[in-house]
């Protein structure tokens, strides 16, 4: 198979050109209807697109060359109990796993993403792991595949509060081309930094300001220079 059109068809899944990249994994396809990467990628459009049904059973022909591949395992029970989607869907998670809490919560971009064809098959909502280094706090897959890298100076912060006993939920938010966005949640705060908010709400500063109707105009009072007689 050529590779460059497996990378094209990754590239159009990032974009979510779902139908696009359903004609071009079919074409792949033709060449080895065996191929579990492309079933894959093909199934995801598919549902992208709202055709259910057709995604399970594309799921269904993974399952019978690889009977434990966890991306078809994953997404038929992801897709159970359900029919249709209308329209094209970034995920079918639970919309409240990304409600805000000031302090507890962030959402952030990921920096030096790790290989398109990996990032290409996650899904808005997957669980996915923080792992601190000694300079810098990496994101990986719950198989511990590499998939980006927050900034230095958050790093820095939850390098420390990690030492200091914290513990966090990370969810991936959105995937685009070259964007993975992450929801990083405080889970559980340890004993040393119980008064340290892992995410400190910015200040804003507020600029006293007086209604103009309820300033009073001075009024010029003529001073009478002339005494009284």
């Amino acid at each position: 198979m050529d590779a460059s059109l497996a990378q094209k068809a990754v590239t159009y899944a990032l974009a979510g050109n779902w139908k696009e990249a359903v004609l071009l994994n079919k074409q792949i396809l033709k060449e080895n209807p065996q191929d579990v990467d492309a079933l894959n990628r093909l199934a995801r459009a598919f549902s992208e697109l709202g055709n259910i049904q057709i995604a399970k059973k594309t799921s269904e022909k993974v399952l019978k060359f690889d009977p434990f591949n966890k991306i078809a395992v994953k997404a038929l029970g992801r897709w159970r109990g359900i029919r249709k989607i209308e329209g094209t869907s970034k995920s079918i998670s639970n919309p409240e796993a990304f409600l805000e809490e000031p302090g507890k919560t962030k959402l952030v971009s990921l920096l030096y993403l790790g290989d398109s064809s990996l990032i290409s098959k996650l899904d808005c909502g997957d669980e996915v792991k923080l792992t601190p280094h000694s300079h810098r706090v990496n994101i990986i897959t719950q198989e511990g595949k590499y998939l980006g890298r927050l900034p230095d100076d958050l790093s820095a912060r939850l390098r420390r509060l990690i030492n200091a006993g914290n513990s966090y939920q990370v969810l991936v938010k959105s995937i685009g081309p070259n964007d993975v966005k992450v929801f990083i949640r405080e889970v559980f705060r340890g004993q040393k930094s119980a008064d340290t908010s892992s995410f400190p709400v910015d200040k804003i500063d507020y600029i006293s300001y007086t209604p103009p109707e309820l300033v009073r105009k001075k009024e010029t009072i003529p001073l009478d220079t002339d005494e009284e007689e």
